[in-house]
């Protein structure tokens, strides 16, 4: 799967403040991990992003949002938000935002052990 490289740049730049920012390519997309934790990411032409799952519902209820169900199943904290719910920079800065309120409280994955 590929994704939208143009939201992609315009992610960066909104998180080019951030002390610690990795990339990395997964679930067909890029993720953007900040502390270690993955925070907000591009999937095709969706935006990604995590947050307090209090906030879940509320968030559901704007623009261009709907729930996370990569595997068929939703994913409680994640939400992909369509192009239609990030095309003016204050917008996808809304998002953003709010990703990175909730990242501190958000759990990191656990690292993988090679066997």
């Amino acid at each position: 799967m590929a994704y939208n490289e143009q939201l992609a740049n315009r992610v960066r730049e909104t998180l080019r403040e951030q002390p610690i920012v990795e990339e990395k390519r997964m679930m067909g997309g890029l993720v953007f991990m900040v502390d270690g934790k993955m925070c907000v990411g591009v999937t095709n032409d969706d935006l990604m992003v995590r947050l307090d799952p209090e906030m879940v519902e509320d968030a559901l209820q704007q623009r261009g949002a709907r729930q996370m169900d990569f595997t068929g199943k939703p994913m409680k904290s994640f939400l992909f938000i369509g192009e239609e719910g990030t095309s003016s920079g204050s917008e996808l800065r809304y998002w953003i935002d709010l990703a990175l309120a909730y990242n501190p409280f958000a759990k990191a994955s656990k690292p993988k052990t090679k066997k």
